[in-house]
């Protein structure tokens, strides 16, 4: 594996304001974000997501229609990007899900023996009904897994060279009735706009500001 200067990456990297829509995400690293997006960690390999990629302008205009009224601020964002991930996360997850879960990493060879599977299979539902029946927080839960995905997401398309704004900032509603999601079991969470900084963006131009390390960390 290549070694690469983390430190440098995370100085680079930044919430793009404005994005310069001359300029294009190749297909290579189309791929590469895809890549990101399915091979993200989530806890029991739930993967309680859906994703919806956008390069097209009539598809950004359909992710827009979740940036108006209250939300106009984030437009140009998902109008002028080169890309557009829309995070997506499930609705409900019960024994059949997890089901399809395991078999596929049957498929993929993750379990020497049978019985393996079965003790996998039985983790799965003890821990997801830890989260659904105990504390009573299943979808907080599944939210989490997800945005696991977009912390990974972002320093992998820096380290791509692609800058990235992510927003919260959506009319979950409206983007859920476009794509009809409830109707097949997700919700939407967050925007992520892709694409390569424009020579105006103000934000480019500030340095960072973290708290300190003497503030965040307790070396023991």
């Amino acid at each position: 594996m290549d070694k690469i200067n983390i430190k440098e990456i995370l100085n680079w990297r930044y919430t793009t304001k404005a994005f310069d829509s001359d300029k294009k995400i190749s297909s290579e690293n189309e791929e590469n974000i895809k890549a990101l997006l399915q091979m993200s960690p989530s806890s029991i390999n739930s993967q309680p997501w859906h994703f919806i990629i956008s390069s097209t302008e009539k598809g950004k205009e359909r992710l827009a229609k979740g940036t108006s009224g209250f939300f106009s601020f984030n437009e140009s964002k998902v109008l002028n990007a080169s890309h557009v991930v829309l995070f997506c996360a499930k609705t409900d997850i019960n024994e059949n899900y997890l089901k399809h879960v395991t078999e596929k990493e049957d498929r993929d060879g993750r379990f020497a023996k049978e019985e393996f599977k079965t003790q996998n299979l039985g983790a799965k539902n003890i821990f997801t009904n830890i989260h659904r029946f105990d504390l009573k927080d299943a979808q907080h839960w599944m939210d989490k897994q997800v945005y696991l995905n977009i912390g990974n997401f972002l320093l992998g398309v820096a380290a791509l060279g692609i800058d990235a704004v992510p927003m919260e900032g959506i009319d979950i509603k409206a983007l859920d009735e476009e794509f009809g999601l409830r109707e097949k079991g997700f919700t939407s969470l967050v925007m992520v706009g892709l694409g390569y900084r424009a020579a105006d963006d103000f934000n480019a131009g500030l340095p960072k500001s973290r708290l300190s390390e003497e503030e965040i960390f307790t070396e023991i």
